[in-house]
């Protein structure tokens, strides 16, 4: 029999050709529902901002505040009593939700991320119950001062909940992912204070303070500007790293559609035409704050997609693993 040679040459992931076995992914997807965990994710991210906000609002101690304050301090329930069901959702059973108490593990953001929820939903029920009372009750004489106090540890828990999604993605080998984790938690971040202010102004025009809208319709573009940032460095990674074909795979489409066109560059579009029309414009300003949170979602959701099609495509994974100046062997 003949001998057939063979090529010893290492063939490790420096020396990656593009070729796979029968072209088979060397991943697989991270075992989401997309649209659920996006839709956590999301609301995680607006309960967060809004305590953030709202906390901020009542130790500025700005005249008029108190409607952006107590509709802050409820919207921070979003998360614990509707993202809350959708992540033990798609977990498919509650025991892995409350399994996770039993350990404490710094280096995994799953862990992390869930004491920073239950930390959050403890202290902004508090906080929120406590504006309850006062608001039914008029027991201002103890319950203000109370809030004023839980409000902080629940703001603190709150940066973290706007925040850590992207960890918690970036921490797997989905290439999409994990590739800029900085500029992804700059985008989850920009965009969830964005979506946050956008709510709160809009209950602002719906019977609140409209000068007060109007700062907030400002502080969510400058949160937009920052995602928008946010999201021209994680391109230019992608691009940096190989891994930019899921960039421009049909989840990308929808990102760019309704992030960058919908969720960033509508919204500002029409706080220009606002402007331009003064007290009239209050309509467009509010279209603009339901464009922002659909951006914000849409974002979530085409994110997630996109890191499905960067763990399908072996030529991104094997691309991605691949060592740094390396030298090649001869």
């Amino acid at each position: 029999m003949p001998d057939i040679p063979v090529d010893r040459r290492p063939r490790g992931p420096e020396h990656y050709d593009g070729a796979t076995y029968y072209g088979r992914n060397q991943l697989n997807p991270a075992p989401f529902e997309n649209s659920v965990v996006g839709g956590y994710v999301f609301l995680a991210g607006l309960s967060g901002a809004a305590q953030i906000i709202s906390t901020l609002a009542d130790l500025v101690g700005r005249r008029g505040s108190g409607g952006l304050v107590r509709r802050g301090r409820y919207l921070s329930l979003a998360a614990p009593l509707l993202g809350a069901p959708l992540l033990i959702y798609d977990l498919h059973t509650p025991k892995r939700f409350y399994n996770m108490f039993r350990i404490f593990r710094p280096t995994s953001p799953m862990s992390i991320g869930t004491w920073i929820l239950t930390a959050f939903s403890g202290f902004a029920f508090l906080t929120a119950g406590l504006q309850f009372l006062g608001d039914r009750r008029r027991t201002h004489r103890w319950t203000r001062p109370a809030a004023r106090a839980t409000q902080i540890p629940a703001a603190v828990a709150g940066a973290g909940l706007a925040t850590y999604t992207a960890s918690l993605l970036s921490a797997t080998s989905t290439p999409l992912w994990a590739a800029a984790p900085k500029a992804l938690s700059v985008r989850f971040g920009a965009s969830s204070f964005a979506s946050g202010a956008a709510a709160l102004a809009i209950g602002e025009r719906n019977g609140g303070n409209p000068s007060l809208a109007d700062d907030l319709d400002t502080f969510a573009l400058a949160a937009l500007a920052v995602e928008w940032a946010g999201m021209l460095a994680s391109r230019r990674t992608y691009a940096e790293k190989g891994i930019s074909a899921a960039v421009h795979s049909q989840p990308a489409a929808v990102e760019r559609i309704g992030v960058d066109g919908i969720g960033i560059a509508l919204p500002i579009a029409l706080k220009v035409a606002s402007g331009v029309l003064g007290e009239r414009g209050g309509a467009l300003s509010k279209l603009g704050s339901l464009a922002i949170l659909a951006g914000s979602l849409t974002l979530r959701i085409s994110v997630m997609a996109a890191g499905d099609e960067s763990a399908l495509r072996p030529q991104d994974s094997f691309r991605f693993a691949k060592p740094r100046n390396v030298p090649e062997n001869r």
